[in-house]
């Protein structure tokens, strides 16, 4: 629904204005997107879902197909899942889970998540380049 919000409010399209005049590609931007909305509100799904629905014009303006378009979905989801933490309710669910206090929780599981987010992005720009 926030998502929805967002489109029929025309940020997407000027989102999209906005990445080009910064001349930030569309692949970085949707993660760039993805990594602040999850930091900003915690779950990965709204994130991802929100940053799919603004680059969204983007994308299809400059007409990726194929592999290009899972690669920045891909982007997409690895940005969705970084930074794991105290409004995130993983966080705390393996927190408690695992018996760890918050501090440990944040060395641990906060890290892995932010490692997991990199290496999603950096497999997902190989595909990029590559394929």
């Amino acid at each position: 629904m926030f998502g929805g919000v967002l489109r029929e409010s025309g940020i997407g399209a000027a989102l999209s204005q906005t990445l080009n005049d910064l001349g930030m590609h569309v692949f970085v931007a949707g993660f760039v997107i993805a990594a602040a909305l999850r930091i900003a509100q915690g779950s990965a799904t709204v994130a991802l879902i929100t940053a799919a629905g603004l680059v969204q014009p983007a994308v299809a303006a400059a007409g990726y197909e194929g592999t290009d378009r899972a690669a920045i979905v891909l982007a997409l989801a690895a940005g969705s899942v970084i930074a794991s933490h105290v409004n995130d309710s993983g966080f705390w669910l393996v927190g408690r889970f695992y018996e760890m206090d918050l501090k440990t929780t944040l060395k641990t599981w906060t890290v892995l998540e932010t490692l997991i987010s990199l290496m999603g992005f950096a497999m997902a720009a190989l595909i990029f380049v590559v394929f």
